[in-house]
């Protein structure tokens, strides 16, 4: 009897403790935390990765399938508890930054388990991926959980010109957790607004051109954009090799930095991954909070002039800059930033009906294996599919020929050489700047299905801020930098190619000084009442 006394009670004392975590775990301290937070809590005992995984499922239950609704988590991982248990039990004081930290990944990244990837697409909905994306192998590596995937705009935004961002057939629309009438933009738009929810720790997103940045900067978190070739595209639904990246988003500058030294690397799977183990490294040793000393800044007025809110963020932003100690050079020309969009675009239809043609000849199981089937499904479901906007882009691509084309050949020719050598080169060169500075976009649009996106940025007609960079495959990288009207605004560095580590040391200090990022309070519209989150489960 005393026997069986002393079991119950420390029985009880285990339910208790598990308790007392697991009420830790479910605070907004700790769905905000850093990853060094949590790495503190896990190695003190006071959490561990099962009840920091069982804490975020239920505040998606709450706030993303109830309450606010944003719908910024496509499907979560169905194993993730048990994932989270087995690196429980494996964990020693030697772990990496990542060990049991949990993960989203947008909806464009393959995972070999039982969650789908399908760009948001019903197209792609009959089975799973094979294997994991070559940035998934790094990271499960690392120990971190792939906690689900991230609603995106469809087909990463690459379908129509008249889309909503964030709206995807399988998905819904995304909102932006700041103000829920307003858009979350495109394309990686759950990855941005699950982050800035307190969903997880840390998602990633993809860019063509202004989807890692844009949803970054308008959900009020950091996102990278990496040097094209830094981070592995296999096994990611493409729309073009000759700009497309992964990347990390997070809510600040040390987490992304943390990311990304994680997923960077050569991959045979990408050959454009070949240089990139001779400058991947570890990109939290840049986190200097003086890092805006001595820095030579240019500022790129071309893309500034269009938002005044975002105007007033800017112009507080080089305040700082210079209180701490940076140099900047105001303004600075931006050579041929008008001339891109055109051989932009050329190149994208090009890629994209390669591109998606040789992906889907990978993914066994699917009933689409090329572009023209994508086509057709689309008309067929199209009150699935299509019942805001259309497929133009998808059918412009389906017509065009093969990568050997001398239109092709042409554009891809004058796209890099007038945003990379001629461009971002030329302007950092001419003043011997470290890096160039633009508002990232103005603060969230009102989400507008029936017109699509209203999306006001340095300069609407050439792409924004994004463009540059993107098309150069140069990084960059947005950071909160103030609001408007309760709305994030943020600022972009963008630089050289490989150029990450000046920009995180830059984007770091900048960071700790301008301590500009809050939570988001979930109004219902900007001026209106917050939008109480569901009940526990």
């Amino acid at each position: 009897m005393k026997h069986s006394a002393v079991h119950l009670a420390a029985f009880v004392s285990t339910l208790l403790a598990a308790s007392a975590l697991a009420a830790e775990a479910a605070t907004p301290e700790t769905a905000y935390a850093s990853i060094a937070q949590l790495q503190q809590r896990m190695d003190a005992g006071t959490l561990d990765s099962r009840q920091l995984t069982q804490a975020l499922l239920d505040r998606i239950q709450r706030i993303d399938r109830s309450g606010p609704t944003l719908r910024a988590v496509i499907e979560s991982n169905p194993e993730a508890l048990a994932l989270a248990g087995a690196l429980d039990t494996k964990r020693t004081k030697a772990h990496g930054p990542l060990y049991g930290i949990p993960v989203l990944l947008k909806d464009n990244i393959d995972t070999g388990d039982r969650m789908l990837t399908t760009a948001g697409s019903l197209a792609l909905i009959d089975a799973p991926a094979p294997r994991d994306a070559g940035l998934v192998e790094r990271l499960r590596k690392a120990g971190a959980l792939v906690l689900g995937k991230t609603n995106l705009s469809e087909w990463a935004n690459f379908r129509s010109n008249h889309a909503s961002s964030g709206w995807s057939g399988r998905g819904g629309q995304t909102k932006n957790p700041y103000v829920l009438d307003r858009n979350p933009c495109g394309s990686s738009a759950g990855s941005a607004a699950a982050v800035a929810a307190g969903l997880a720790t840390a998602a990633i997103g993809s860019e063509t051109d202004g989807s890692i940045i844009c949803p970054a900067a308008m959900n009020g978190i950091v996102g990278i954009k990496p040097t094209l070739g830094l981070v592995s595209r296999s096994g990611i639904v493409p729309i073009s090799h000759s700009q497309d990246t992964a990347g990390p988003m997070a809510r600040s500058v040390a987490d992304a930095a943390a990311l990304l030294t994680v997923i960077a690397g050569s991959d045979p799977r990408d050959p454009a991954t070949a240089e990139a183990d001779r400058h991947a490294t570890d990109y939290t040793k840049f986190l200097d909070p003086n890092g805006l000393r001595g820095k030579r800044i240019g500022v790129v007025r071309q893309l500034a002039g269009a938002e005044p809110n975002a105007d007033r963020v800017l112009e507080q932003a080089i305040a700082l800059m210079k209180a701490q100690g940076a140099i900047i050079v105001d303004p600075v020309k931006l050579p041929h930033l008008a001339e891109l969009g055109e051989p932009e675009m050329t190149v994208l239809l090009y890629d994209f009906k390669h591109d998606i043609d040789a992906y889907l000849a990978n993914r066994r199981g699917l009933k689409a294996r090329t572009l023209a089937d994508l086509v057709a499904f689309n008309q067929a479901h199209a009150g699935e599919e299509m019942p805001w906007f259309g497929q133009e882009l998808f059918e412009q691509a389906e017509k065009k020929g093969p990568l050997s084309d001398k239109a092709y050949t042409d554009a891809l020719a004058k796209a890099k050489r007038l945003s990379g050598p001629e461009g971002i080169d030329a302007a950092l060169q001419a003043q011997h700047l470290d890096a160039l500075l633009a508002p990232s976009w103005g603060p969230a649009f009102m989400t507008d299905p029936v017109l699509g996106d209203h999306i006001v940025s340095g300069d609407p007609t050439v792409g924004g801020a994004s463009q540059p960079a993107a098309v150069a495959g140069y990084p960059s990288i947005t950071v909160p930098a103030g609001f408007a009207h309760g709305l994030p605004v943020g600022i972009v560095l963008f630089g050289a190619k490989w150029s990450e580590p000046a920009l995180i040391s830059i984007a770091y200090g900048f960071e700790q000084h301008a301590g500009a990022w809050q939570p988001p309070q979930f109004l219902e519209t900007v001026g209106g009442k917050p939008v109480a989150t569901g009940k526990r489960p």
